[in-house]
Order: structure tokens, then C-alpha cells, then sequence
């Protein structure tokens, strides 16, 4: 008999999958199709102060290895979340959710994580510091160290919920960046988010997105994904949630032998609604396959 639990934060997963922010609703839109309790926990849609339509249209494009979308954090703003979708979610979702935020200043980051610091069903503050396709948005805050840990900082003030960090691999240096949220009290890091890219449209000659660009996900990002993940485990003592290009069970393994106390699932969501539930129904034969009997003993395994 194996074990798939982990423990996030202080906070106990039944297993690591966590369906990621931005591909997975708020739970509800999937429950039509499964239990979603059956996951560890998903990733709530980005959350901003004030409602979003997001960037116009196009803003979804196809890559042979995945994709690139610009969608913009479109989302109905903190105030409609709590009063609307999180009593939805509660329907159907009977487990401590993880709450992503974005902000476009460091108020609006400390507002929103204020307002959902009171909510019980929200265990974890994922804070996206590394969205590539919003103008003035959350990837400035995640470019360097010195933003990174003040938005840290500010937000470690306003709550007690565990803080993790998303960040963004469209920098030179994720791993200082990573440290400097260590030391401004982060609790976690999430790494890693979307990598800019673009497509062109041969017969308009012109972007695909009307964005220009868009961030890139997928299968192809996952051996990027896979080495920043090692790198920033060698760096800090805090767990990592690790993210890009996971579609199977062995994906996940491979993401927690490199570090990664659980992993989220992004583009596979969306490309198979089943995704998630197929991984945690696969995990248990693939960890006899490797005579994995514990994935919490198996956690940053592959360092020597």
C-alpha cells in the first residue's frame, strides 16, 4: 500500500496534484465531471481587487508542444469571489483551497490578501508575482528581489495563512529572487509561471494574440520547469510547489525528486478536463512501478 499524502505549509494533502490557478475555475465548472475532492487542493482563478474583462480578443494560441494564452487575469474582482464564488465552491469542494492574487501595486496585493485572510475555506495565499501578460501588472513585482521581497513583506503583515510566493522564469536569476522571498517571510514558493512567447499569422502577417504576446505552457516548458524547480530547492528551506508542462504521473514524481513538496497541473486541464483525477488515479502504480512507497520521503530525493 502506498502513501500519496504530503504536507503543504503545515497544512496535510490527501495526495500532491493541485489543478493550477487560471485552469481550473473555482472548482465548480469541473465538478460536473468528477469528484474534485479527490485532488490535494486546486488553485483558485487569479483574483485582483477590481474586476477584470482581461485582454481583447484573440488571446489563445496553439503551439506543437502546448500553448500560448494572454487572457489577462480576467476574473470578477475579490469582493464577488467571496460573496459568489466561494459559497459555490463550498457545494462542491469540501477541503482547504489555495486563493491566487494579483495586484497591479503593493496595495492592491495587501488589499486583496486582507480580505481573503478571513476566509476559513481558503488555507494557502498563492501570490502571483510572475503574470507575463497583464501591462503594469504582477510580473514587475516578480523581476527582481528587492519587489519580490517587499510584496512579501507587505503581505506577510496582513495574514496568518500561509504565503506562497509564484514566480515568474522570465528572469535571469529566479533563485535570488526566490531567497529574497524566503527571507521576507514567505512560507512557500510556486515556480514555475508561463514563459513569454509569440505566434504569427502567415496570411495577416501579423501576432496570432492581439496581446502580441502571451505566456507559454505546456509539455514543452516542463525540462525548464524541471530545473528551476532543482535549483531553488538547493537555494531555500521552504517547501516548492512545482508547475509547467506536468501531464502525467511520472511528470509529478519527476517535479518531487527535484524538489517540489506537491505539483500543479495547468494546460493539461484544459486540453482534458480528467487530467488531474487520471494523474492521482495513476500515481499509485507508477509509484510501485519504482518502489516508491512514501511521496513524502521521496521530496527532493534526486540531490545528493
Amino acid at each position: 500500500m502506498v502513501n500519496l499524502s504530503v504536507t503543504l505549509c503545515g497544512l496535510p494533502l490527501d495526495n500532491p496534484v493541485i489543478p493550477a490557478s487560471g485552469t481550473f475555475g473555482y472548482g465548480w465548472e469541473f465538478a460536473a465531471w468528477y469528484d474534485i475532492n479527490r485532488l490535494g487542493t486546486f488553485s483558485f482563478k487569479g483574483t485582483t481587487l477590481h474586476p477584470r474583462l482581461g485582454n481583447p480578443l484573440p488571446r489563445i494560441a496553439e503551439t506543437p508542444s502546448g500553448m500560448l494564452n494572454a487572457v489577462g487575469l480576467q476574473n470578477p474582482g475579490v469582493d464577488r469571489v467571496i460573496s459568489e464564488e466561494l459559497p459555490r465552491m463550498r457545494e462542491v469542494f469540501h477541503k482547504p483551497v489555495m486563493a491566487n492574487i494579483s495586484g497591479f501595486s503593493l496595495d492592491e496585493y495587501v488589499e486583496v490578501a486582507r480580505r481573503l485572510d478571513g476566509e476559513e475555506d481558503v488555507g494557502w495565499l498563492e501570490i502571483n508575482i510572475s503574470c507575463p501578460n497583464v501591462h503594469g501588472g504582477g510580473l514587475s513585482f516578480g523581476t527582481s528581489p528587492e519587489a519580490a521581497s517587499q510584496v512579501t513583506g507587505a503581505v506577510r503583515k496582513v495574514t496568518h495563512k500561509p504565503l506562497i510566493l509564484k514566480l515568474s522564469p522570465n528572469v535571469g536569476d529566479i533563485v535570488s529572487i526566490a531567497k529574497a522571498c524566503e527571507d521576507a517571510g514567505a512560507d512557500g514558493i510556486s515556480l514555475i509561471n508561463t514563459l513569454m512567447g509569440m505566434r504569427l499569422d502567415l496570411h495577416r502577417r501579423q501576432p496570432i494574440l492581439k496581446n502580441v504576446t502571451g505566456g507559454l505552457s505546456g509539455p514543452a516548458v516542463f525540462p525548464l520547469a524541471l530545473r528551476m524547480v532543482w535549483q531553488v530547492y538547493e537555494a531555500v528551506k521552504i517547501p516548492i510547489v512545482g508547475m509547467g508542462g506536468v501531464s502525467s504521473a511520472r511528470d509529478v514524481l519527476e517535479m518531487m525528486l527535484a524538489g517540489a513538496t506537491a505539483v500543479q497541473v495547468g494546460a493539461a486541464n484544459l486540453r482534458d478536463p480528467m487530467a488531474c483525477l487520471r494523474i492521482v488515479e495513476e500515481l499509485p502504480g507508477v509509484m510501485e512501478e519504482y518502489h516508491i512507497t512514501s511521496l513524502q520521503e521521496i521530496i527532493g530525493g534526486a540531490h545528493a
